[in-house]
């Protein structure tokens, strides 16, 4: 603080802080936390279409991946030539079922088939998501909403 700006009258103590007010409901102390209750009496059912359409898109990106790093898993373990000669020997043919069931479980394929199973999946969440909110705002309406109480952390 430059010598221009200090207050004239170096001498003067600074004012007091004004005293807490006492609580409505009677004396709070002042490491007691405080507390807030709140009604959740309605949802936007279009900001849960928006959060639900993100959280499937990364809930099916995820999906994918595990799917990708479970059938890389099971190459490298030489599942998909067991099976195959398996069928083909089974069958008695060695050319047709056996190569049938090695392009079906090629990774091209079923990453195709997962991405599908992920976006339907997608769809269904954020339709459940949003009937659900909707469903909400209704049972709300009668029954006058969730109660909740906030406390601050100390």
């Amino acid at each position: 603080m430059s010598t221009s700006q200090a207050r004239p009258y170096a001498d003067t103590p600074a004012p007091a802080a004004p005293s807490p007010q006492p609580h409505p409901r009677g004396v709070v102390s002042p490491k007691s936390p405080r507390r807030a209750r709140l009604v959740l009496s309605r949802v936007d059912p279009w900001s849960v279409l928006k959060l639900s359409a993100v959280l499937s898109l990364c809930l099916g990106i995820v999906f994918v991946v595990a799917v990708a790093a479970v059938w890389y898993v099971l190459d490298d373990m030489g599942v998909f030539d067991s099976v195959s000669k398996t069928v083909a020997d089974v069958t008695r043919d060695a050319n047709s079922p056996g190569t049938q069931l090695q392009d079906w479980l090629a990774l091209p394929r079923v990453l195709t088939v997962a991405a599908g199973i992920a976006a339907v999946d997608a769809i269904l969440l954020m339709a459940l998501a949003t009937l659900t909110a909707f469903a909400y705002n209704v049972s709300s309406a009668v029954v006058g909403g969730l109660h909740v109480t906030l406390t601050e952390d100390s």
